[in-house]
């Protein structure tokens, strides 16, 4: 589907969809992989999950909390039928659960600063050779910025770093971040085949 087919479109000046060349990467990734099960935290109106949708022939679980942009999501990802699910949910009640069984490909592009929080639950859920993925890393360039952030980006920003440092020091994940869009982590979790 094209963007411009995606309700929800029109109802904000400010539309949170992934920048063209992440979209790219995150299409090519899918393609090669071949994940069976993925997770995404960050639904919105659901164009990147039509996107990995598209990619794969993977079932996509995606988490959106705001119930209004969920139910879009759910109009605009009808297509897929029953290869997708659409939960209303926080992530982190969702991913605490220890009945949801475990991901080929995590797409992490929720609140910010709360990557670093679900770090070890997105570890545990992924599977051996599985990737994980999180968009806006480098957070408008803050990130990579010296000198001081303002007051309130400074927690969103302190916990970006937090999160790549853990992802990049973590014997568990050999990991990369590559400047697409606005910084794209992709880290793939050993014991399994293949290269990040």
């Amino acid at each position: 589907m094209e963007k411009k087919e995606f309700l929800g479109f029109e109802k904000d000046e400010y539309v949170p969809i992934m920048k063209d060349e992440s979209m790219s990467f995150l299409s090519q990734l899918c393609a090669r992989e071949k994940p069976k099960r993925i997770l995404e935290i960050g639904t919105y109106i659901g164009y990147s999950a039509s996107v990995m949708l598209s990619a794969c022939d993977a079932m996509v679980v995606t988490l959106e909390k705001n119930a209004e942009n969920a139910e879009l999501a759910r109009k605009n990802l009808a297509p897929f039928g029953e290869r997708v699910t659409v939960v209303t949910s926080d992530a982190f009640l969702y991913i605490a659960r220890d009945d949801i069984g475990k991901f080929d490909l995590i797409f992490l592009d929720g609140p910010k600063a709360q990557y670093i929080n679900y770090l070890p639950f997105l570890k545990e859920l992924l599977n051996e050779g599985g990737v994980l993925v999180a968009d806006n890393v480098y957070f408008h360039g803050l990130v990579r910025q010296a000198g001081e952030v303002k007051h309130k980006l400074r927690t969103i920003v302190v916990n970006l770093r937090k999160f790549i440092d853990a992802i990049c020091l973590d014997e568990d994940l050999e990991s990369e971040i590559l400047d697409i869009g606005d910084g794209l982590s992709v880290s793939r979790k050993r014991g399994g085949h293949g290269q990040a």
